[in-house]
């Protein structure tokens, strides 16, 4: 498919207009064609609109209407072959590999919907029947369930061309919830965005569904996603990326006439503690791990193990002395823009100047960087905020405790992560019980004996964590739950069964589960 650089609104194209933009290969740091127009605020209105437009009638489709859209979409981007993984590894540095197995991930995440959708009783249906003669007063007939909020911008990310962008979890959950979704495409990867919005939109044609489903707008600076979020149609965001985007776009929303929720997963630096036992059973393996998990996408994931505290133990020298030596050994790799390489080498050598620190030698070409790891001890950690700050990139601090107290003012110090990670033995969790409990209440999830990176998509995974990780601890962006972030209750009392919703009537032509005066049952 030949890309043609413009915006995707509705069924049209964006026109060519005076600000462009191209990718960039992190691995030569030179241009890649062709060059992309960046959307006029006309477009984006347009967009908007024909969203505006839609959400009525694409919010009412059944669940196995918009399950045939989902999967229609999944079939989409498969049938684009290699020209996906090719364009997506070009634009990033990262191998083919990465993205055949994220290709698997994102179509598998949007079937995963379908079959959530199709099967309908994610809605939470409840209903309680009339007493009309119930004394002192009648009790009315009221039932209730989710319904969609309305037009939804969402912003892909940097780190993740497909699982986290154009059709990645926060469109999936939001066209499964009934949204017609605006997408602010990244900067660098608008080829991969195209093809992957071309996808859809072919889907939205196939399915017969309203032309404002979906649309894609392409930017070379922050004044259309900005735009977009100010926009009194928009009625949520979502946002996968830095805090300091997050926060913008935060701001924006709340101050708007009629303030709106930004779903907004802003980072992490995920602490991992590792006990004792852990280093005395096998501190190689661990080591091992840690430093693949801290390097994996050349540490460009926001569950990335960016500070491990360690108690004092007889292994604890050789531990990182052994993850030292894997650092030093190793090769340089790109980041994924030149923005990215930059602040990470500016966090590095800001931490240079306060700990110690351990890196193989320094690479100029393309947007290279080499991995590093810091040391202190838990009394300068907990003296220096700077040092519980994410650096974007493969790096990581161990932090060395000398006795529990330490250890758990480190653990109260940590502000909101995404995950947490201990590793020990079942003992350790009796012994440490109170270090899980204050984990407990920064993040949205716990690992036990693993590395963070790598979430699962799966009805139970949360891919959240309290704020600065992300702007709303209740909710995740990852996992079927993601899809109640974009509906909202609607209530409806004592109206007639044709004007019902099908999972509210009393027949439950749909058979789905309801919770039917206070018992769940699917009769």
């Amino acid at each position: 498919m030949k890309l043609t650089g413009k915006s995707i609104i509705g069924f049209t194209h964006g026109s060519e207009t005076e600000k462009t933009f191209t990718a960039f290969n992190p691995q030569t740091g030179k241009a890649v064609e062709p060059k992309f127009y960046s959307a006029t605020n006309e477009e984006l209105n347009r967009a908007v609109e024909s969203a505006k437009r839609a959400r009525i009638k694409y919010g009412k489709l059944s669940g196995k209407e918009k399950a045939k859209f989902l999967r229609q979409i999944a079939e989409n981007i498969e049938a684009l072959g290699d020209d996906l993984i090719e364009r997506a590894s070009l634009e990033t540095g990262l191998p083919n590999a990465r993205f055949q197995g994220e290709r698997g991930r994102t179509c598998s995440q949007l079937r995963l919907f379908a079959d959530l959708v199709e099967e309908g009783s994610w809605v939470d249906a409840r209903i309680d029947f009339a007493q009309p003669d119930r004394e002192p007063i009648p009790k009315p007939d009221v039932r209730s369930m989710y319904r969609p909020i309305g037009a939804v911008a969402i912003f892909c990310a940097s780190n993740f061309p497909l699982a986290f962008s154009v059709a990645g979890g926060d469109t999936v959950s939001a066209l499964a919830a009934g949204c017609p979704v605006v997408v602010n495409a990244h900067i660098a990867h608008p080829g991969t965005a195209e093809l992957v919005g071309t996808a859809i939109s072919e889907a939205v044609k196939t399915c017969d569904l309203p032309v404002g489903v979906f649309s894609l707008l392409f930017s070379s600076d922050y004044e259309i996603g900005q735009n977009l979020v100010k926009h009194s149609d928009i009625k949520a965001v979502g946002f996968t990326g830095s805090h300091i985007g997050g926060r913008v776009l935060m701001e924006i929303a709340a101050n708007r006439e009629n303030p709106i929720p930004v779903y907004a997963e802003m980072g992490s630096v995920n602490p991992t503690f590792i006990l004792p036992s852990a280093l005395e059973n096998d501190y190689v393996k661990i080591a091992k791990g840690l430093f693949g998990s801290f390097t994996l996408g050349v540490g460009q994931f926001c569950t990335k193990p960016g500070v491990v505290i360690l108690p004092e133990s007889e292994q604890l020298s050789n531990f990182a002395d052994f993850l030292r030596e894997l650092t030093m050994e190793s090769e340089a790799s790109p980041l994924l823009t030149s923005g990215i390489k930059e602040t990470y080498e500016k966090g590095v050598e800001h931490r240079n100047e306060n700990v110690a620190s351990a890196s193989g030698e320094a690479v100029t070409e393309g947007f290279e960087v080499q991995p590093t790891i810091f040391q202190t001890n838990a009394d300068f950690f907990l003296e220096d905020k700077s040092l519980s700050e994410e650096i974007f990139g493969p790096t990581t601090l161990l932090v060395k405790s000398n006795t529990l107290a330490e250890l758990l003012a480190v653990a109260n110090k940590m502000e909101g992560q995404l995950t947490a990670t201990i590793w020990g033995n079942e003992k350790d969790l009796e012994e440490y019980a109170h270090l899980i409990d204050v984990l407990e209440t920064k993040v949205g999830r716990l690992i036990f004996n693993g590395f963070p990176t790598g979430v699962e998509v799966c009805h139970s995974m949360v891919h959240g964590g309290v704020y600065p990780a992300t702007s709303d601890s209740r909710t995740t962006s990852v996992g079927t739950r993601a899809i109640e972030r974009f509906a909202r209750l609607v209530c409806y009392q004592d109206f007639p069964q044709e004007s019902l919703p099908d999972e509210l009537k009393d027949e439950n032509p749909l058979e789905v589960w309801r919770m039917v005066d206070g018992e769940f049952q699917k009769n």
